[in-house]
Order: C-alpha cells, then structure tokens, then sequence
C-alpha cells in the first residue's frame, strides 16, 4: 500500500506548490504596479514654488521659473505621462493629464517668448536658445523612445523637455549678461495675456462640452483627465504670471493694473489648487453629486474676464 500512496501525493504537492507560487507572482505584479503607481504618483501644486536661483535685474524672472518648473515634473517628480504597460505610471491618468497640462502652458508662452517678447519689434531674428526650446517643450508629452509603428527609436518626451529647459536657462544667462533680447513693452505684455486668454479659451469650451456631455451619466471617466489637465495650465500660468508681474513692474505701475493683477493670480491660484477626491461631472442641479467642472470653469471664466480687462487697459 505505501507503494502506491506515494504518486497519489505527489500530484497535491505539486498543485499546491504551483497555486502558490502562481499566487505569489500575481501578489508581488499587483504590488509593483498598484504601489509603484501609487508611489511616483503626485499632483505638486505649490502656490509658493518659486525660481531656485537669484535672478540679476536683467534677467527673466518668468522665464527662470517656467525652466525651474520643466525641471521639477522631468527630474524630481518624474515623467510618467509616457510610461510604457511595464512601467507603475501606465496605471495613472490624473498625474500625466497635470503634467502634460503643466509643459502645454511652459510651451505656450515660450512661444510667445521666441516669436514676440526676445525680438526688437519683431524686426529682429529669432532667438536660436527660443527657437530650440519652443521646440522641443512643445513636443508631445507621450512619447517613449521605442515606438511600435513608424519611426522605431525616437526621442523621449522627457529628453526633449530636459534640452528645451537648457534652452530657456541658456537664454536667460545670456539675457543677464546683455546678449539677448527681452522687450519690457506694453504691447508685449498685451500680446502675451492675449494668447494665453485664447489658449484658455479653448479649454473652456472642453470643459462645457464635457459638462453637457457628461451629466447624464452617473460615472464620467474623461472628467478627471480634463479636469486636470485644466489645473496643470491654470498652475503653470500662475506661477509666470506672478513672476511676469515682477519682469514688468514699470508697465503694471504706468497702468495702475496692479489691483486688476492681483485678482488675476487670486483667480489662477484657486483653479491651480483645487484638488477634490474623485472628480464629479454630476447634473448641475444636483445636490448629492458636485459638479467640479463647472467648479473649475467658473474660475476659468474669471481668469479669462481679469485677462481681457488688463488687455483692454493696455491697449489704451
């Protein structure tokens, strides 16, 4: 009999040892992903985050802190908005929708920078450091460096982002040693709000699409990346406009806009800090589910209402 008790036992010990060991993989693949998400994840919206450097007079304290800000989402708090399936960060929607958010603002008004602001009247070249880093900042935020169609090796997003925030520190030392150019005009200022009043414009007709669109469902999965996506832009744009404020004092002062200016950021600072538990896109009448869209429009709206007030006392 012992004979044949023993290849009976063998199977069970067998099965039991590889139910185990099957477990044991799906616990510690469920524990890399779910706690390496949760660990890189992070919304950093900082009112108070400021330029690390001292900046001299003549140098750009709007540009040190954009550069400063590409820095801390690409080197500090690390760039998942690219994470390929095997990485933690391809679990998280909100952090890259804020990032990506956050660099669509940077490259904005880099942009305005390149084409306006480091140009005599526009009658000079372009900045070749603006040039460069108007570039590579706008480069999409979700590339990886293997691509599984077209091109197969590309570059990384933040690889780009990295050489585009080089390009804005280059230029602004060039700035404080008087070899480059950055026009402390009215009209600059003026066509600088413009273009980020149209470039929230276009978010505010996301958010009333979404709003419309979504309500009727109880559960809207979309809402949470727009929603975020809206902050990074609104926090981006608080901080250069704060430190703005500061590269063009004389203007502000010559326009008596320094009252306008403050409710400006006041509005900006509370869309760029808003941070609900789980974003709602409930009906607006609702009174058991919130509706952080519309929450999140109207201070949109009223950023867009302070940006065109102080366009239209420039222009005078």
């Amino acid at each position: 009999m012992a004979t044949t008790d023993v290849p009976l036992e063998r199977p069970g010990r067998w099965l039991r040892r590889a139910l185990i060991a099957l477990a044991t993989i799906v616990l510690l693949v469920v524990l890399y992903y779910v706690g390496g998400a949760i660990w890189v994840h992070k919304i950093d919206d900082d009112p108070t985050f400021a330029a690390e450097t001292v900046m001299p007079d003549s140098a750009s304290r709007a540009v040190a802190v954009a550069a400063d800000l590409i820095d801390r989402e690409v080197n500090q708090n690390r760039w998942v908005a690219n994470d390929p399936f095997f990485q933690p960060g391809y679990l998280l929607d909100n952090m890259p929708a804020y990032q990506t958010g956050i660099v669509g603002a940077v490259g904005r008004f880099t942009t305005e920078l390149r084409d306006r602001v480091a140009r005599v009247r526009g009658s000079s070249g372009v900045d070749p450091d603006l040039e460069s880093a108007a570039g590579r900042i706008n480069y999409p935020g979700d590339e990886w460096i293997f691509e599984w169609s077209g091109t197969p090796v590309q570059p990384s997003s933040e690889s780009q982002y990295r050489r585009g925030l080089e390009d804005l520190r280059r230029y602004n030392e060039r700035l404080a040693q008087g070899r480059a150019v950055y026009e402390r005009r009215a009209d600059n200022l003026l066509a600088t709000l413009d273009r980020i009043s149209n470039d929230l414009g276009g978010d505010s007709a996301a958010l009333t699409r979404e709003v419309d669109e979504g309500t009727s469902n109880f559960l809207d999965f979309n809402a949470d990346n727009l929603f975020y996506s809206i902050k990074g832009k609104l926090y981006a744009y608080y901080l250069i406009l704060r430190e703005l404020e500061k590269d063009f004092a004389p203007v502000i002062q010559e326009k008596n806009l320094q009252a306008s200016w403050a409710e400006l950021l006041t509005s900006l600072r509370l869309g760029a800090t808003l941070h609900p538990w789980v974003v709602s896109n409930g009906p607006l009448d609702s009174a058991a589910t919130p509706n952080h869209l519309a929450g999140e429009g109207f201070l949109l709206l009223r950023v867009r209402t302070k940006l065109e007030e102080i366009v239209d006392i420039l222009r005078t």
